[in-house]
């Protein structure tokens, strides 16, 4: 039931949600996520690895062209925040993402 939920395709395809205002702003904030097989959803860095010890991933500042080119992978998920107005930005989820996302909506 699942698999038939889940969007079909290559790594090009992703869910694109706009938040609040879209892509009003000059500078967004980026944080990178990685969806795992078992519904885990666990912050990475900048450069898709995940931080040694209890290390925290530490945010990138990106311009707003750089964020118009951006592309998930397959199993990362994308938020992008504006600095100064906080209201707008956008979430860039890859295609297994979605299926993980679809899953915990029908659990509750």
């Amino acid at each position: 039931m699942q698999a038939a939920l889940a969007p079909r395709g290559n790594a090009r395809t992703f869910l694109t949600h706009f938040v609040g205002g879209g892509l009003d702003d000059d500078r967004y904030v980026i944080q990178r996520y990685l969806s795992q097989a078992d519904g885990d959803i666990v912050p990475v860095d900048a450069n898709g690895a995940r931080p040694k010890g209890r290390r925290r991933p530490h945010p990138v500042i990106a311009t707003l062209k750089a964020v118009e080119r951006m592309r998930p992978a397959r199993d990362e998920i994308i938020i992008a925040t504006g600095i100064k107005l906080r209201n707008c930005g956008v979430q860039l989820w890859g295609w297994r993402a979605i299926g993980i996302f679809v899953e915990r909506r029908q659990k509750g």
